[in-house]
């Protein structure tokens, strides 16, 4: 065989072998999508104080495992049990206020009963003086002081009724009904909140982390001061569109941690977001602004699933921790040329 012959057949092999493999990247990327843009993460709970104050207590260490309902911290509570205190003493001064408008009331009761049996024996008397005046038994200035006497009687009885009512309107309900009472409670209520707020508590299972606090350092109300890492691991990986046709929540994948790489792992896809961020659009009253590409081809666009680890492996995966994610198909034949595709590429990862 001529060198030109060796030639042409090894060019030969060569567009056999470029074929093969293009074809089976073709199918690969079609039958069983893969993709190493795939990542663990975990849900990250900022712990926000409620209130301000200086801190007195820290009860964790970093990367220090916690349950839910743990003390994480503490504020100094004195300012607060003053203000508890506070409002334990306006709520009894409320009471006391309301026992001293009790009395008032009784004594404004007598006054307008005073004042109107006053009234009836001037009216009474003014009648018979008038009666006296019309057989000339009196004098006229007799039956106008008589009807004077009446007139102021019927006043000072109206000032009393007016009195009596205002101390009723300014006493209000009574018992705990009571509107300064229920004010005084509220003040209460919310003080003893504040003061529970001093000490900042786990709301989840997780891992104390990034903990940069100090004995005596300062908590700002809606400032974080530390972070918890949840113990729930979440995987996600992005696709290309088209390697997600026939995808659904009860589909099975294999992941590979670079981690622990040539380990496998099986998952279950739980979740296809509904979208991503290329199509969401604020409403800014602008024009449409069209995107522009001398691509002949464009990149494709990547969706996002989520997937579970099946059983309890790797929980102590870090968030962020990259992986590769294979999505099994239904063939036997396909599916088993995925694990063989993952499982190399896994391999790989020793190496790279």
């Amino acid at each position: 065989m001529t060198p030109d012959q060796q030639f042409a057949r090894l060019v030969k092999f060569a567009m056999f072998g470029f074929v093969m493999v293009f074809g089976y990247f073709m199918l690969a990327d079609t039958m069983m999508p893969l993709t190493p843009q795939a990542m663990a993460t975990r849900v990250v709970t900022k712990v926000t104080p409620q209130i301000s104050g200086k801190i007195q207590t820290i009860a964790v260490t970093n990367n220090q495992a916690v349950a839910k309902g743990d003390l994480l911290f503490q504020v100094d509570p004195a300012p607060y049990e003053l203000a508890v205190s506070q409002a334990k003493l306006a709520l009894e001064q409320a009471r006391q206020d309301n026992a001293e408008l009790d009395a008032s009331l009784l004594a404004a009761k007598a006054d307008v009963n005073a004042n109107k049996t006053t009234s009836q024996q001037k009216r009474s008397e003014a009648k018979r003086l008038d009666a006296l005046y019309a057989t000339h038994g009196v004098s006229q200035q007799q039956r106008d002081q008589a009807d004077s006497d009446a007139a102021a009687a019927e006043a000072n009885l109206l000032a009393a009724n007016a009195r009596l009512e205002k101390l009723k309107v300014s006493r209000g309900s009574y018992g705990e009904e009571n509107l300064k009472v229920r004010q005084a409670q509220n003040h209460l209520a919310q003080a003893e909140l504040n003061l529970s707020y001093t000490q900042i508590h786990a709301d989840q299972d997780g891992i104390v982390t990034n903990l940069q606090l100090e004995v005596g350092s300062f908590a700002t109300v809606g400032q974080p001061l530390l972070a918890v890492v949840s113990d729930k691991i979440d995987i996600i990986a992005d696709f290309r569109e088209k390697s997600l046709r026939g995808v659904n929540a009860s589909s099975t994948a294999l992941i590979a941690f670079d981690g622990e790489p040539g380990r496998l792992y099986r998952a279950t896809v739980s979740s296809v977001d509904a979208g991503v961020s290329a199509g969401q659009f604020d409403a800014n009253g602008r024009l449409a602004a069209p995107q522009e590409s001398d691509r002949w081809v464009r990149d494709a666009q990547r969706l996002r699933l989520h997937l579970e680890l099946d059983g309890m492996a790797m929980n102590s995966l870090p968030a962020g921790a990259r992986a590769t994610v294979q999505l099994l198909p239904e063939n036997s034949l396909f599916s088993l040329l995925a694990k063989v595709q993952i499982k190399v590429i896994s391999l790989l990862h020793y190496i790279y």
